[in-house]
């Protein structure tokens, strides 16, 4: 396993010079999303499943997977801006950037949270996927977040983001793991949004706000396969 260095940060997934390769991506992505059938019972961490992860990944990956189980349990009663601190601090502190094809020698995996976890590794889209489902089992709405695509201006790389909007008029929040702080869209000058979904639309980003609402969340794809082992427990 290759962990990259300061390009650790970088988002692979699309080629910025490219605009049909940009699309098909999105498109590709969003057509796993939109699977939003399927009614999830929380994430279970038995002792069996802690026991697997050992012998496959080794005792530091079973601390990873109970640390993150009692951030879920310890943190219920507090208010949302600090359950998005904690789950962001979390996830950035805890997690190493690796792409896909260096972890799980495929151009796109979309790792569950304690598959990212247990590999202790994983690509921006498994941080705003882990972090998405996290603040859900910690009681945050479905509707006041949003996986977003941006392009990483710096970067020259498009990436993705958690986005988190306290009303359905405010400026979101970003939760990246580019850098450590959670901030305000309109100071995130190094991101230009593209779009944004969650388990229930899609909308077509409008400068660094809600966006319009541009289909409902409808098609299967890899998101089905995401689900099915979140409910599976698979490794």
């Amino acid at each position: 396993m290759q962990v990259a260095s300061w390009p650790r940060i970088m988002c692979k997934l699309l080629p910025t010079r490219s605009r049909t390769r940009i699309f098909r991506k999105i498109t590709l992505f969003l057509q796993g999303f939109f699977f939003s059938c399927i009614v999830f019972a929380g994430f279970e961490i038995s002792q069996e499943l802690l026991a697997k992860i050992e012998s496959k990944y080794g005792k530091v990956a079973t601390v990873r997977v109970s640390e993150w189980q009692q951030l879920m349990l310890a943190n219920q009663a507090l208010p949302e801006n600090e359950k998005l601190a904690k789950v962001n601090d979390f996830f950035n502190q805890s997690i190493n950037f690796v792409d896909d094809i260096a972890l799980w020698n495929v151009n796109d995996y979309w790792a569950t949270p304690v598959e990212f976890l247990a590999q202790g590794a994983g690509d921006c889209e498994d941080y705003a996927i882990a972090k998405y489902f996290t603040l859900k089992e910690l009681g945050v709405p479905e509707e006041k977040m949003r996986i977003t695509y941006v392009k990483a201006i710096q970067l020259n790389q498009a990436h993705m983001v958690l986005t988190y909007f306290e009303t359905p008029r405010a400026v979101p929040v970003v939760l990246d793991n580019l850098i450590p702080e959670i901030k305000l869209a309109s100071t995130r000058d190094d991101l230009v949004p593209v779009y944004s979904f969650n388990g229930s639309g899609l909308w077509l980003a409008k400068s660094r706000g809600s966006g319009q609402r541009v289909g409902d969340a409808d098609r299967l794809s890899l998101w089905a396969d995401l689900t099915q082992r979140i409910m599976r427990n698979d490794l």
